[in-house]
Order: structure tokens, then C-alpha cells, then sequence
């Protein structure tokens, strides 16, 4: 299944990035948590674009037949979190983001940044 996860966390970068999401990082977090495998972390600049964020995420990864466990903040889009059991997406507006600091909580884990274009 970790390889599964590792391929749909990358897809979630790649829809992220469709959506002009900014500071994506893919953190393997296997080694320090046993909450989930991978997660995803990036930004967005108002509730539009996060909300857009979000959206190409979860349709982008139902075109792939992965299903959603849970999702939480949708309705204030501060900070949504999507679960897909083994790799959880975090799209934080900036300021909510730099507040949180979940870099700086699994800093232990293996963290790669996605360029942009």
C-alpha cells in the first residue's frame, strides 16, 4: 500500500499545483508517525483559491478511484485537511499556515519540496 500512497500523495502535489497552490511539501512522515504515511502541506491566498485547491484535489484523486476517509474545514477554508487514510493534504491559508507550523511539529520527517513552473 506504500507505494500506492506515495503515487496518490504526488498526484495530490501535481492537482495542488494546477491550482497555483504555493510551498508544497511532500513529508514522509513513516518514520516518526503512524498516522498516516505521507502528507501533503501547500498554500493558498484567499478562501477562493483554497477552496479551488481543494476541490482539484479531491476530484482529481476520484478520477483515480481513491476515496476520501474524511475531510474537516471546508466550511471556513482556513485549513482543510483531507484524509485519505495513508497520506493526509493540508491546504492552509498562509497566515493559518505560518501559525500551525506543522513543518516545524514532524520536522523529523523527510520533507521534499515541489518546484513550481
Amino acid at each position: 500500500m506504500i507505494a500506492n500512497s506515495a503515487k496518490f500523495a504526488e498526484l495530490s502535489t501535481q492537482l495542488a499545483l494546477s491550482k497555483k497552490a504555493e510551498d508544497i511539501i511532500l513529508m514522509d512522515v513513516r518514520k516518526v508517525t503512524s498516522v498516516a504515511d505521507f502528507f501533503v502541506i501547500c498554500s493558498g491566498n484567499s478562501d477562493t483559491q483554497i477552496k479551488a485547491i481543494a476541490d482539484a484535489i479531491i476530484e482529481g484523486l476520484e478520477k483515480e478511484n481513491m476515496s476520501m476517509w474524511h475531510m474537516e474545514g471546508y466550511s471556513h477554508l482556513k485549513w482543510v485537511l483531507l484524509d485519505y487514510v495513508d497520506f493526509v493534504v493540508h491546504v492552509f491559508h498562509k497566515d493559518t499556515r505560518n501559525y500551525y507550523g506543522l513543518e516545524r511539529l514532524w520536522g523529523d520527517a523527510n520533507i521534499r519540496i515541489i518546484e513550481t513552473n
